[in-house]
Parts: C-alpha cells; sequence; structure tokens
C-alpha cells in the first residue's frame, strides 16, 4: 500500500463562534450556520452562550456545520455531553465529512 498524503486546513484552522443554542429531549446543539466549513480539518469553535441551568447532563452535545448535524464525540467514538461543557469557552474540533469523524481533540480542564 502506497504513502496517502492528505492536506489539511490549506488556507489555515477555522475560527468558529455558536450562534445558537439549543436543547431538546435528545440533545443539546450549538450551530455554527451556513458557512464554507472545510469537509477536512481542525476547527476552533467559541461557545459563546452557555447550555441553560437545568439541563440534563447526559444529552450528546451536537454540532450544526454547513447545515449538516452530527454528534460530537471523543476518541473511540464516545459521546460529549452537556455535562462536559459547563460555561462558555474553545474547543478544539476535528472535522472529517467523508468518515463522518466529528471529534473533540481540546482537553476539558476546570
Amino acid at each position: 500500500m502506497g504513502c496517502v498524503n492528505v492536506t489539511t486546513n490549506f488556507q489555515g484552522i477555522s475560527y468558529l463562534p455558536t450562534f445558537n443554542t439549543t436543547v431538546s429531549d435528545t440533545a443539546v446543539n450549538f450551530a455554527l450556520g451556513f458557512r464554507r466549513i472545510p469537509p477536512v480539518g481542525y476547527l476552533t469553535i467559541r461557545i459563546t452562550d452557555a447550555i441553560p441551568t437545568g439541563t440534563t447532563g447526559t444529552l450528546p452535545i451536537t454540532l450544526t456545520l454547513n447545515g449538516i448535524t452530527r454528534p460530537l464525540t471523543y476518541f473511540n467514538g464516545v459521546a460529549v455531553t452537556a455535562a462536559d461543557l459547563e460555561g462558555t469557552g474553545i474547543l478544539q474540533v476535528f472535522n472529517d465529512k467523508f468518515n463522518n469523524i466529528l471529534q473533540l481533540t481540546s482537553p476539558l480542564t476546570a
């Protein structure tokens, strides 16, 4: 098998603020809007609105990128939950639309 070189973020890492946070019975969603977000690469996401107080901590987090909503996960596909993202701040995320990967790469520390 030959070596495969995949270039990501040719023009730099996208920095995207959330503009709409919604809570449903099945997930907490952070919308990033209809933008030309690269299909593969790293994203820096600024969570601008905290998840509302009283939200069930076990609800999974989803992100809407380019009009498509997908679950945010940790390594091995473990769901990031509302309890993991209390407050506001910056997240580093790897996005691979073609392999359905939307993985949190920044450590969460208090």
